[in-house]
This record gives structure tokens, sequence and C-alpha cells, in this order.
């Protein structure tokens, strides 16, 4: 049986949910129906939306349900007598629901943005994106996405706060990989305020913060006037970096330009071009390895990986930072094919955006999707080329990202 609204009354302000979000009503219920084991909700856009008697007793709001302090789940649901089910679904005057669920005799009620953002019966994707992806090639851009931070720091944002810019930056490197800010503060070790903008910024052996720049006696190709090949960062970790700050203090030197490369789009044309090739990279698993003076990291994983729908995931691409190969015997020579057939590829301009830094830029990039690299500098001419550095974690921009969607929604709710 089908319920309607109750009848008109003051309404009551909506429940709570079983998180610290605000979730706009954007599309009103207009019809409410059950049986035991589902609740059928009827939008007024004419969608239907069915959820689960089990699914919507974890996902309560209430303090039997929930810690009202933390909104971490405090219910088991093997302590309860019997399956949830649903006895009854009444459509409140507020726009809510309320749902008598036994064996409990429990009667808990249900914010209706919350459950228009959570259809999972409605799904297109198996994990809604954050922000869609896009794949790109340098020949078809001047410039990495370039965004005005003048003043940016100077300004107070606290974790609560909207923030337009930083909004604009993180969609743009979990859409695209790559993000560039310019008239940043110059002063050296600024990075780190900069990065926990963010999140904490994620220590290694080169430290929180690392300075690239040629010095002598150096640990890392980074640390000479070389060129450098497109290449990840610490692909010999289990869990490489998610992303990288490079922050320009000083740039006046002869040459030296930046090179970035979407790895997506050079996996995607190996794919398409040679499918054996690609398939391979997915499935051999290569020898990562920085054994310095003073640490000695190892990891095996193949060059390509995808999630658990296929797409792009990461990419571990650092010819420098290969160790032997300890694949069997019949890959070893399938293997190096398809190397030579990706390395050919990632000479080829079509993929490439080149170029400089400017003091005061900062490039925020995805570092298992995005390949980096270098011309080579000249410093006997004069001059220095100063860019310090630093790595956080895909889960930081995601977070952050999040919070100052929740924010901008619930400065929304508020002007309402």
């Amino acid at each position: 049986m089908s319920a309607q609204p109750d009848s008109p009354s003051p309404s009551p302000a909506l429940p709570a949910t079983p998180d610290f979000d605000a979730w706009p009503v954007d599309v009103a219920i207009a019809a409410v129906d059950h049986d035991a084991h589902t609740l059928t909700v009827i939008w007024e856009d004419g969608r239907r939306s069915h959820y689960h008697s089990i699914w919507l007793r974890e996902n309560a709001a209430d303090d039997s349900t929930v810690n009202p302090a933390t909104r971490e789940r405090i219910l088991d649901l093997s302590r309860l007598e019997a399956w949830p089910t649903l006895e009854q679904a009444r459509l409140e005057a507020n726009g809510a629901v309320t749902l008598a669920f036994l064996p409990e005799q429990r009667q808990l009620s249900f914010h209706p943005g919350w459950l228009r953002a959570h259809d999972y019966a409605n799904l297109v994707e198996h994990e809604p994106a954050l922000v869609p992806r896009t794949l790109w090639r340098g020949v078809d851009r001047d410039a990495p996405i370039t965004l005005d931070a003048a003043g940016w720091m100077a300004e107070d944002h606290d974790a609560m706060s909207v923030d337009p810019l930083l909004e604009q930056a993180l969609e743009a490197v979990i859409g695209e990989g790559l993000v560039r800010l310019r008239n940043l503060p110059t002063e050296p070790g600024s990075l780190d305020a900069i990065a926990r903008r963010i999140g904490p910024p994620r220590p290694t052996n080169f430290g929180a913060l690392f300075d690239v720049r040629a010095k002598p006696d150096p640990d890392s190709n980074a640390y000479t006037s070389i060129a450098l090949p497109p290449h990840v960062d610490l692909p010999t970790r289990e869990y490489q970096p998610g992303l990288q700050l490079l922050h320009c203090l000083e740039n006046d030197t002869v040459g030296g330009e930046a090179v970035m490369m979407d790895g997506f789009a050079v996996a995607e044309a190996l794919r398409d071009r040679h499918p054996d090739h690609f398939a391979t990279l997915t499935r051999v698993r290569w020898c990562y390895a920085n054994t310095a003076r003073t640490s000695d990291y190892v990891w095996f994983d193949p060059m390509i990986k995808l999630d658990a729908n296929g797409e792009f995931d990461e990419v571990r691409i650092a010819d420098f930072l290969r160790g032997p190969l300890m694949a069997p015997f019949d890959d070893v020579e399938p293997a190096y094919a398809a190397l030579m057939a990706l390395q050919r590829l990632l000479r080829e301009p079509e993929f490439a955006l080149r170029f400089s830094y400017a003091p005061g830029d900062l490039v925020i990039f995805d570092n298992r999707r995005l390949l980096h690299a270098r011309d080579a500098f000249d410093v006997s001419q004069g001059g220095s080329r100063w860019l310090q550095g630093c790595y956080l974690e895909r889960d930081e921009a995601r977070s952050r990202l999040r919070m100052l969607k929740r924010a901008k929604r619930r400065a929304r709710l508020e002007d309402a």
C-alpha cells in the first residue's frame, strides 16, 4: 500500500543522517510503499528507488545505530533478534520517511536528501566518480590548468570553510591529474603550509620536504642538472605516493623545462595499438629498486594496473628505478618487447606537455598517473633552479574535496 504525506501541520526539522554531511533535498518524495524486506520511494521527478530493510536498519541515524558524537556505527546486526523487516512506512509532512522495524518495534526516520544521494538501486557505476576523469595529450593544450593563487595563503581557511580556489585545484588534480597554481609565496619551507591545506605530507627517505636542485654527492638523478626521462616517483614502494607537489622558489637557469604527460592516455594508446603488449604490462610484475647508500627499497608490481572495474588505477614507469626483471622464463622476452613498445610511445611528442617554472609556481599532480620529466639545465652560466617538493596521498585530496563540497552544500542550505 502506498503512503502519502500526513495532513499539513508545522514541519519539524528533518531527521539526522548517519554522517556529518549536509544533504540538500533537490527532489522531494511523492510517495512511499513497502513490503517486509523492501522500501520503495517514488520521487516527484518519477524516479523509483528501492532499499532493502537490512540496509536501512544498518544505516539509520539514531543512537542505537551510531554514536551521535562520532557518527561511527555501534550497531552489530548479528545481535538483533531476527532479520529486520518493515512493518510500516510513512511519509512525513516535512518530507522524511519514518519506518517501523520488526522485531525491534523501533521507529526510525530517514532524511530524503540522504536517501536520494544513496540510491544504490539506480547506480550507473559501481562507485560514483567524485570528479569525472578526462584523459589528455600534450598536443591538445598549451599549458596545465592554471589558477591564480595570489593572496590565497593570506586567507583564513579551516577544514569546514568554503574555498573555491582549492576546490577547483583538487577537481583538476582528480579529474585530469595535474594543476598549476601561480603567484604563491617563495619563502623556503612555505610548501608545508600550502600542502597542509589539502592534508599532511607523507615523509619518505628524502624527508617531509625535499629540495630539487643540483647538489654535490647526489642520492638521486633529480638532484643533478641532467635531463630526466618520463617517470613516476617512488614506484619502489608498496604504496607509491599518490600526489606530488613541486613548488618553484628560484629559476633563472638556462634549460630545465618541465615535461608532463598523462600516463593513462599513454597506456590507452598502447592498448589501442598493441593490445598484446598492453596485456603483458598489466600482468608481468617488474622489479622496482632504489638501492641507495643508506636505504634499500624494492617492490614488484605490473607496470600498468587496473582497478576492479577494469579502469586505470596506476602506472609504475621509471626506467632508472627498475631492477633486474625476475619473471618466469617464458615471460621475459614478451615483457621486454612490451616495454620497448611503451618506451617508443613515451618519445612521441603528442603526449608531452612542456612548460617552464616561474618563482611562485606550484604544480600538484597525481604521481600514480602523471609522468613527469625534465630537460637538462646549465648551471655553468650562473643562476639557480630550486624547487621544493613533497608527497601527499590521493585519499587526502579526495577527503579535502568532499569537505569543500560539504561546506558549499551547508552554506547553500543556510542561505535558503
